[in-house]
């Protein structure tokens, strides 16, 4: 399983509105509410893990990925995105303001660990990050995954 599996249209959420990290976290955790993938208490469990352990979760600049453990309400492997109007900060020293918000749901380690790396390596480029940006609909974002997922496979883009 791999991130185009679970990142769908309806699992993104363009120019969202959002008060502050937390109701970021909130924004991106309903699209995956909506779509069965996790119940509303693993957004809470989320919220609740940058508050204990703080903002390390801002792996790059303007990009929070939000995760918690499985057991605090993951119903399958998901991925959603948000990309806000508005960004907000989460705490940051160095990747303040957040404008991509991303939370990852796993039911267990190797799908943690698999969609952990999938993500470092989109993240690791950062035309993939200015494409997501950019993107005018949801369509261009996952476009912007699979151009990541096709050159990691040794394909053409």
């Amino acid at each position: 399983m791999d991130l185009l599996d679970v990142l769908t249209e309806e699992s993104i959420a363009l120019d969202v509105e959002a008060d502050d990290w937390r109701d970021s976290i909130r924004q991106v955790g309903r699209v995956l509410v909506e779509t069965g993938a996790i119940e509303p208490r693993y957004i809470d469990a989320m919220i609740r893990t940058v508050e204990q352990i703080g903002p390390y979760l801002v792996l790059a600049p303007g990009v929070a990925m939000n995760h918690a453990r499985p057991e605090d309400g993951v119903n399958r492997v998901c991925l959603g995105l948000v990309r806000l109007r508005t960004p907000v900060n989460y705490g940051s020293a160095h990747n303040d303001p957040v404008d991509i918000v991303i939370a990852l749901g796993a039911v267990d380690h190797e799908a943690h660990l698999k969609l952990l790396r999938d993500l470092a390596c989109f993240l690791s480029d950062e035309e993939n990050i200015r494409r997501v940006r950019r993107a005018s609909t949801k369509q261009e974002v996952i476009a912007a995954f699979r151009r990541c997922a096709e050159r990691a496979a040794g394909g053409q883009s």
